[in-house]
């Protein structure tokens, strides 16, 4: 009996101090886990909210594989009878350098421009006291006009022919449902049809998402710029729309006047204003699809191990 209560007692030792320890681990834990930032994720599922940019950039090693159209009627007497008279197509790559920092590559059919850009994640929203209370992501693109001009007043440079575009896109997720960005914009535009026009411009974009449930998002966005063209009418581009997400593929449906794709062109050069008269009613579909190139990396590292 006396072993028996000396092995019971012994026992007993044992799992206490067990139990001790795993308590004492779980609190360095705990501690541990509140010194780390706790950054708000996913303010926007995709790094687009319809036509503009969003503050989110792939992650380091990520490929982006993205084609946006701009399907529109024109209200004259030779319109096709059935689907739309004209179209604008975008392919475009985007490549994550690392998780902060992003690049991306496209050319639009209709107006025949190709752009490049650098997306770079300055400012991260945590969800602690500490940190800040919203994201910031700068981005600047060129952009190149291929098609041939027309208009003898104008000079043919390469110069002549780009265009920049300079923007603090600051975001802010209120909830998890919820998110806003706003859009300080700078825009250069190296060719003009006439010299009462602006060659810089100076705008600012609004956008934002609210979460319907599921995978499916609300989302819309507008620009307003302060100094447009004085030859000719422009109005703000205005976009709603659904954005509905698919594991590595993102299917984005709106209605928009925005025809052009590329940043300098929608905010400075958009002829329409929204309303359900052609061509000032356009249908945009964008769809996107990431390709995860560390993956393979990451299987053969746990191999090893």
């Amino acid at each position: 009996m006396k072993i028996k209560r000396i092995l019971f007692l012994f026992i007993l030792v044992l799992v206490a101090n067990d139990l001790m320890a795993q308590k004492g681990l779980l609190e360095i834990l705990d501690e541990e886990q509140q010194d780390l930032p706790q950054y708000t994720l996913a303010t926007f599922k995709a790094t687009r909210i319809s036509y503009g940019h969003s503050i989110e950039t792939r992650k380091k090693g990520i490929l982006e594989v993205s084609v946006a159209n701009r399907f529109w009627n024109t209200p004259s007497l030779y319109s096709q009878s059935f689907g739309a008279d004209k179209m604008n197509a975008r392919i475009a790559l985007e490549y994550g350098i690392s998780d902060r920092f992003s690049i991306g590559f496209g050319g639009s059919t209709w107006d025949g421009l190709f752009d490049g850009y650098l997306k770079y994640r300055l400012v991260r929203q945590r969800n602690d006291t500490e940190g800040s209370p919203f994201s910031i992501t700068l981005f600047q693109n060129a952009s190149y006009y291929s098609e041939g001009i027309t208009a003898p007043n104008m000079e043919d440079s390469f110069s002549g022919r780009l265009s920049f575009t300079s923007q603090a896109l600051v975001a802010r997720k209120f909830t998890p449902d919820f998110s806003f960005q706003i859009a300080p914009t700078f825009v250069h535009k190296g060719m003009r049809y006439s010299e009462e026009d602006p060659m810089n411009h100076f705008a600012i974009g609004f956008g934002g998402r609210y979460k319907l449930g599921g995978h499916l998002s609300l989302v819309s966005e507008y620009y307003t710029v302060f100094n447009p063209k004085k030859s000719y009418d422009t109005y703000g581009p205005f976009s709603i729309g659904l954005n509905w997400e698919l594991g590595d593929v993102m299917l984005q449906f709106m209605l928009t006047n925005a025809s052009h794709i590329v940043e300098d062109a929608f905010i400075t050069g958009t002829n329409y204003n929204f309303n359900f008269k052609n061509p000032n009613l356009n249908f945009g579909f964008n769809a996107t699809y990431v390709i995860h190139f560390n993956r393979k990396l990451k299987g053969l590292k746990q191999v090893n191990k």
